[in-house]
């Protein structure tokens, strides 16, 4: 029956994935993206990993479409053929693949109890995570604890993009107050049903992001998913009840702030551990007691992780959020004082299908 069950997901996925590659309408592509997601979520938990299929299903299912459809509003829902980049495309495709394919001919099979893996890390981490971090869950004691030099070199990437992202999309900043204050585009949703479904969920969605932000030493989660989970309520906000609304409750400028902070208290906590005596990250020089010390180290970058994770993924969707409003605006005013109004159809106008790519 697991047989049967992993061959249906790797063939949907197998499809879903053909059909991302081929389809030319970005907003099917996006939703399959998320499809993709959450079917690699299945495959994940049918592994037995339920802390990867847990992020699969807030990044890969939840956010990631969402700032993509953000990203289609601002370049169009439709793809440009293009046969020379689509050559060039399949080419480097094929030649990952086959260097990827290579690669796997020296690596051991899969699941094979007698490869490195199997035989000195993973048998340390089982045999000896509970006595030496003191959390049941030991995928949370070798992300937060013995593995946390790659988490804290992930953290960073992420604030990373964030800044790239930042500094990109930042270049018309000047003129976003100008065209907010002569720009009549409604920003808050009118309809009342989603409005009112919106109030409903955004408050079991952070209560739940809390819950994995503070549970992930006892069962799957952490600060990677709930940091996303909690962006996603804000995304939410936001795109109903509008930019400015969101920003009462969580300025630009205070997302960038916490942006960095959540990266502080990671780097900041494993100083305290160097300034300490120990190795940098060794929580154990936190408290008298080393499994004290575990847990109050896993709790405290934990939070930094969650903080900079939510942080990013809401400036990222303000970022884009605000382009578009911008974008709206301009077409508004161009409207508003040409002559011909939209009475003429012959007035040029900016069509949201326009191609991309």
């Amino acid at each position: 029956m697991d047989l049967l069950l992993d061959i249906a997901l790797l063939a949907l996925l197998l499809v879903t994935a053909v059909s991302i590659a081929w389809i030319k309408d970005l907003f099917a592509a996006a939703m399959l993206a998320g499809i993709y997601g959450l079917l690699s979520a299945g495959f994940f938990m049918t592994m037995g990993a339920v802390d990867v299929a847990f992020t699969e299903a807030a990044v890969g299912a939840g956010i990631s479409p969402l700032l993509i459809l953000l990203t289609l509003a601002l370049c169009g829902r439709y793809q440009r053929a293009d046969r020379n980049r689509a050559r060039l495309a399949m080419i480097l495709v094929a030649t990952v693949g086959a260097l990827l394919v290579t690669a796997t001919v020296d690596m051991p099979s899969f699941g094979d109890p007698d490869a490195p893996a199997q035989t000195h890390v993973a048998p340390h981490y089982i045999q000896e995570s509970m006595a030496e971090i003191g959390i049941p869950n030991i995928v949370t004691s070798v992300l937060a604890s013995y593995r946390g030099f790659d988490t804290f070199g992930e953290v960073v990437v992420i604030f990373t993009a964030g800044l790239g992202v930042l500094s990109l999309l930042m270049a018309n900043a000047s003129q976003s107050q100008v065209l907010r204050e002569q720009s009549p585009v409604q920003q808050q949703s009118r309809d009342i049903v989603l409005r009112v479904v919106a109030k409903v969920l955004i408050a079991p969605i952070m209560l739940y992001a809390l819950y994995v932000q503070f549970h992930g030493e006892y069962g799957p989660g952490g600060g990677f998913q709930a940091g996303v989970i909690f962006a996603v309520g804000f995304i939410l906000y936001s795109l109903v009840f509008g930019l400015d609304a969101v920003h009462k409750v969580a300025s630009h400028g205070l997302v960038q702030l916490l942006s960095a902070v959540g990266v502080l208290i990671f780097g900041c906590t494993g100083l305290l551990s160097f300034a300490s005596g120990k190795n940098f990250l060794d929580y154990s020089a936190l408290a008298g007691d080393p499994v004290t010390g575990q847990h109050i180290g896993i709790i405290v970058i934990e939070l930094g992780v969650g903080i900079t994770v939510a942080s990013v993924m809401i400036m990222i969707s303000y970022l884009f959020s605000a382009q578009l409003r911008d974008r709206e605006a301009v077409l508004s005013i161009g409207n508003k004082n040409d002559p011909r109004g939209d009475s003429n159809p012959a007035a040029p106008k900016q069509p949201l299908e326009q191609g991309a790519g």
